[in-house]
């Protein structure tokens, strides 16, 4: 298990003086770090079809992107390269364990977890990014520019690469393995390799407006909500039948009102829609499906672990009333083992002595049963 290093920082003034304020470098945010996967194994999960990947580099002064499955890498020589892989939590179980040191963040707004290969003056390239990330140095050497947040000009390096003109640096500075620098939204950045190296960066973004609003449009087609019809039955006679009136508008704002002020239905659709997997998961189901009783003898020697990507949320005000939301999906449960679901939710490995409580409780085997069999929980080995 990884521990974060914030020097003499407690978590408390890192979030009052820097989260989504300004950038800073944390020496040895990880002691004595080791990389969870190394170079090949990287490179051999960005050959897979269902992982996804991208290679940047230069050709003649040109920035140049490739997105896998990749065959091979011999084309790319020795330096001058970049490979990354998105969503490594999903695919790498050692891997994930890096994202556990940030959950004083909550796990709705993570995005993923990154990784990054780079020869010898491999980059991306100067660009801004619009979430919060934490990128955690590996193994080998990468130089960090950092500006400052302001009026910066973007442009298209490639069809594939929006990069940002120079800009002054405030942050120039070499990490090496263990290192952590923090970069907010809107602060352009840029890392260059000095050596081989490893880089593994925890993103965490929100949703904008738009996106909120199409999702929910979204999720009132698919669930056929929200088709009640706007009653005016003491309308009067107007004068000008091409103005919208006061009234008239006041009445078409309340019935969006009335709709947000729904705190049931807007909660399902906060649930549903933050739950939803932002990269494919290795989801396989059970050939041969376990029964309650199955579960509730393995549960007493083995650890119970979530599957990479998988999110599960709950909200205080419904989980004693028996509801939690797992990859999309609204779930109902047993108001008596909320602590459980609560436990589920809040951590991605469950111990045996965690779920002491519950080993045969039916209510929650039932309940963890149906999930181990989708594919969403599994037992260590």
């Amino acid at each position: 298990m990884y521990q974060l290093n914030l020097s003499e920082l407690t978590l408390e003034e890192f979030l009052r003086d820097y989260w989504q304020k300004k950038p800073v470098i944390l020496r040895q945010g990880f002691k004595n770090f080791v990389d969870p996967i190394d170079a090949d194994e990287l490179a051999g999960l960005a050959c897979e079809e269902e992982v996804e990947s991208r290679l940047v580099y230069q050709k003649n002064g040109q920035w140049q992107a490739e997105f896998g499955p990749f065959e091979h890498y011999e084309h790319l020589g020795e330096s001058n390269w970049s490979l990354v892989v998105q969503a490594l939590d999903h695919w790498s179980e050692e891997a994930a364990q890096l994202i556990e040191p940030f959950r004083f963040i909550p796990h709705w707004r993570l995005d993923d977890l990154m990784a990054s290969f780079a020869t010898v003056g491999g980059s991306v390239g100067p660009h801004i990014d619009l979430y919060d990330v934490f990128i955690c140095q590996g193994s080998g050497k990468r130089r960090w520019r950092v500006g400052d947040r302001g009026d910066h000009q973007q442009f298209s390096a490639h069809e594939a690469l929006l990069h940002v003109k120079p800009f002054t640096a405030i942050i120039d500075e070499e990490l090496t393995a263990g290192d952590i620098i923090y970069i907010p939204p809107g602060y352009p950045h840029e890392g260059i390799t000095l050596e081989n190296s490893m880089s593994f960066s925890v993103g965490f973004r929100t949703t904008s407006t738009v996106n909120l609003y199409s999702g929910l449009a979204d999720h009132l087609i698919d669930n056929e909500l929200g088709e009640e019809l706007i009653e005016d039955p003491h309308r009067m006679p107007t004068q000008h039948s091409g103005e919208i009136s006061k009234d008239d508008y006041q009445l078409i704002k309340n019935q969006l009102t009335q709709l947000l002020d729904n705190d049931d239905l807007v909660r399902q659709f906060i649930g549903c829609f933050m739950t939803k997997a932002k990269h494919e998961l290795a989801l396989v189901a059970l050939e041969e499906p376990l029964t309650p009783d199955d579960i509730s003898e393995i549960l007493s020697t083995n650890t119970l672990m979530r599957l990479g990507g998988v999110r599960a949320f709950y909200f205080e005000e419904s989980l004693k009333q028996g509801l939690c939301y797992i990859d999309g999906n609204e779930y109902q449960f047993s108001p008596e083992i909320y602590e459980a679901i609560q436990l589920v939710c809040d951590h991605v490995c469950l111990t045996p002595r965690l779920l002491s409580p519950w080993h045969s409780d039916r209510h929650f085997l039932h309940f963890i049963t149906q999930q181990i069999n989708a594919g969403y929980w599994y037992f260590s080995e």
